[in-house]
């Protein structure tokens, strides 16, 4: 059970759990941003009716074209919540291409194509709805239901994950955590992974635009780095030693191959191969902001670059794989081997 603390001269003092009693609060601020969930994605409807009858509190999609059902529990029973939203995807996976066009019309008053470029300024896929996902917005859930969504998305790849909203009190003020049961990332690899290529063994990085993360710096120095809390540095996790991984900079292309070489590490106690530490040297606002608060800090993963180039030499064509998450894998076969092509890697050399 999570318990929040606030740090005072004479101790600590707890801050009292409140009940999720306005859930019309949580629908709010998971539709204004869907990081709180773990997704990366556009919201498309709500209060989304289907031909059952019943109605889908918030249904999203991801770059992919995928679509997410997320539902709030409400006053049902943990398990009643489960079943719900199964019946829910049953009516989602008959939707089409051209039903998922038809439905963010009707439900947003814009067209899909125009929704989507706001959020990753490029064209929608021509094939939406290949694989869908769901998860369940809760308090909490009885153990028993835990472990129907884990047998069912790790056992049966069924795309199905809980999170959970805690609202604390204390003097006046209130404070939101949030925490999945399982890593959505992984949860949606399972649900996709029959309907796409197998994965290529190569994992993409971005650190957003140059005016985020100059390119010279990670490369010169030998890292890569995200902070702006848990749900970006978590992604660093992903990313064992040895992994390769290929640097993608936003509105440029891809710039590096190279190989992690370190285990994630605040950035505040990254040490560089000369026994500096990294922030002495490059003592930048991306490294240092938020230093002294763990679950926004900045955080580091060492990378042996191994074929660089400047941004005026970027690697890119028209639709190559380009994602907003932080640290992902790479499934596009077309630009696997584009990019294998482009940074000269020998057969077998990124295995």
């Amino acid at each position: 059970m999570t318990r929040l603390f606030r740090i005072a001269e004479n101790g600590l003092v707890e801050s009292r759990r409140k009940p999720l009693d306005l859930e019309s609060r949580i629908e709010d601020w998971v539709a204004s941003d869907l990081s709180l969930i773990g997704v990366d994605g556009i919201i498309i409807g709500r209060q989304v009716a289907t031909d059952h009858g019943k109605r889908i509190d918030l249904l999203a999609m991801d770059e992919d074209g995928n679509l997410i059902i997320v539902e709030l529990k409400r006053d049902r029973s943990p398990r009643d919540i489960v079943g719900q939203v199964l019946d829910y995807a049953s009516w989602v996976r008959h939707l089409t291409t051209k039903d998922v066009h038809e439905l963010a019309r009707a439900a947003t008053g814009r067209s899909l194509p125009d929704l989507y470029r706001d959020r990753y300024a490029k064209a929608v896929p021509e094939t939406l709805n290949a694989s869908h996902q769901m998860i369940v917005v809760a308090s909490e859930v009885d153990e028993a239901t835990k472990r129907i969504i884990e047998y069912l998305s790790e056992e049966h790849d069924v795309g199905i994950n809980a999170s959970f909203f805690n609202i604390f009190g204390a003097e006046g003020h209130e404070w939101l955590t949030t925490e999945s049961l399982l890593d959505q990332e992984e949860v949606k690899d399972r649900a996709v992974k029959k309907a796409r290529a197998p994965w290529s063994g190569l994992y993409y990085v971005t650190g957003g635009a140059e005016e985020d993360r100059p390119w010279e710096e990670l490369r010169q120095h030998g890292f890569f780095t995200a902070d702006g809390g848990r749900h970006y540095t978590n992604q660093l996790d992903r990313l064992e030693i040895g992994a390769p991984i290929f640097y993608y900079q936003k509105k440029t292309g891809y710039l590096g191959y190279g190989r992690v070489t370190t285990e994630k590490t605040l950035a505040s106690e990254f040490v560089l191969a000369d026994g500096r530490k990294l922030i002495e040297v490059l003592p930048t606002r991306y490294l240092t902001q938020f230093a002294d608060d763990p679950d926004r800090a900045a955080y580091v993963v060492g990378v042996d670059w191994r074929r660089t180039f400047g941004r005026a030499d970027a690697k890119t064509y028209q639709g190559i794989f380009a994602n907003q998450a932080i640290a992902c894998k790479i499934y596009d076969p077309q630009t696997a081997d584009f990019l294998r092509e482009q940074f000269g890697l020998r057969l077998g050399e990124d295995q």
